[in-house]
């Protein structure tokens, strides 16, 4: 089997407040291959979008600070590398799709120019993004670089593309400025790509073709994915495999088939519960009693343990370490051998 594109180990990241350290990242493991479209879920505030940006080193130091752990992109730790090899791989080799739209295009270029530098930056590393000659000059360059951009707007449903290459993105909708963000990071053709929520602010029919696009381009350039949501319905039908995250820890990982089907631990089974179904009356979803914990005064041992049905007192004493429940499925939980055959709770 190939080596993982993508290997983060032991990743742990504290955040300082006026409060105190926050822990809010208890010793990631994630290992992403090329062809593989990792989910990872959770509620807001157990780590996700922090582990995406970690992977650009895009959290800022300080207030955060990197204990201990190694994300390693293709066998060199990005944690280690010089900055100006880290911004060498932004937007060339790992792109990103950031959570919001209004923030994250520069309001004094237009979207065109933005696209296009994007996509020449890409070219330096990969001249086959542009479809020219080796040695075409800056103009033609240039040139291909703008039919591009212009395609990838129509490629993410924008109408009138070549039109809306010179628009700012003021003159752009969320859900508008939500595509050209999407089609931003797709159009260097990144070996990694990170999209955090990338259905924020679209309708169901573009949030659809959105992440049709994003199957279409794993398959097509053999890519590896990592795509942060809430929603399960949309791992079930996307992703080839599924992280469950709690308070900064991974609960649960493996084949998305085998998660869902058979949840090893009792946050996923708990969050599977909480899905309607055509059963479902008004009023009548499971919900999970309790918050996510204090990450400056986390609970000993296992985290989710205060909110778990299952816990016992061993629960607190140590984090549970992640063991085996099936091919290539890992649960962190002390009871997973007690789970198999007790209802969803």
């Amino acid at each position: 089997m190939a080596g993982a594109l993508l290997s983060i180990r032991d990743l742990h990241l504290t955040m300082k407040s006026f409060d105190g350290e926050a822990h809010v990242l208890n010793g990631i493991d994630l290992e992403v291959r090329r062809g593989e479209i990792w989910g990872l879920v959770g509620e807001s505030g157990c780590g996700k979008s922090l582990t995406g940006l970690s992977i650009s080193r895009l959290v800022p130091s300080p207030p955060a600070r990197y204990a201990r752990g190694e994300i390693l992109f293709e066998g060199s730790d990005i944690l280690t590398l010089p900055m100006r090899d880290v911004e060498a791989l932004r937007g060339k080799r790992i792109g990103m799709i950031f959570q919001d739209p209004t923030t994250n295009l520069n309001p004094v270029y237009r979207v065109g120019e933005q696209l296009v530098d994007v996509a020449l930056a890409a070219a330096s590393h990969d001249p086959s993004v542009l479809d020219c000659a080796a040695n075409a000059g800056r103009r033609e360059r240039r040139r291909a670089a703008r039919r591009l951009a212009a395609e990838m707007l129509g490629r993410v449903g924008i109408p009138d593309a070549k039109t809306r290459l010179d628009n700012y993105p003021h003159e752009f909708s969320g859900g508008m400025r939500q595509r050209v963000l999407i089609a931003m990071a797709l159009i260097g053709r990144p070996d990694l790509l990170i999209a955090d929520e990338p259905k924020t602010a679209l309708d169901v029919s573009v949030q659809a073709q959105i992440l049709k696009l994003l199957k279409g381009t794993v398959a097509d350039h053999d890519i590896g994915v990592i795509l942060i949501t809430h929603n399960l319905g949309v791992v079930a039908q996307t992703c080839t495999h599924v992280a469950v995250m709690y308070a900064g820890n991974v609960v649960e990982s493996g084949p998305v088939a085998r998660v869902i089907e058979d949840p090893a631990h009792p946050y996923t089974r708990a969050l599977m519960a909480a899905i309607p179904t055509k059963e479902s009356r008004r009023g009548s979803l499971n919900g999970l009693g309790g918050r996510v914990p204090n990450l400056i005064a986390p609970p000993p041992g296992c985290r989710f343990s205060p909110r778990c049905p299952l816990a016992q007192p061993d629960c607190t004493r140590a984090v549970p370490p992640s063991v085996a429940v099936g091919r290539d499925h890992w649960t962190a939980c002390l009871r997973a051998k007690e789970i198999e055959g007790v209802a969803h709770v």
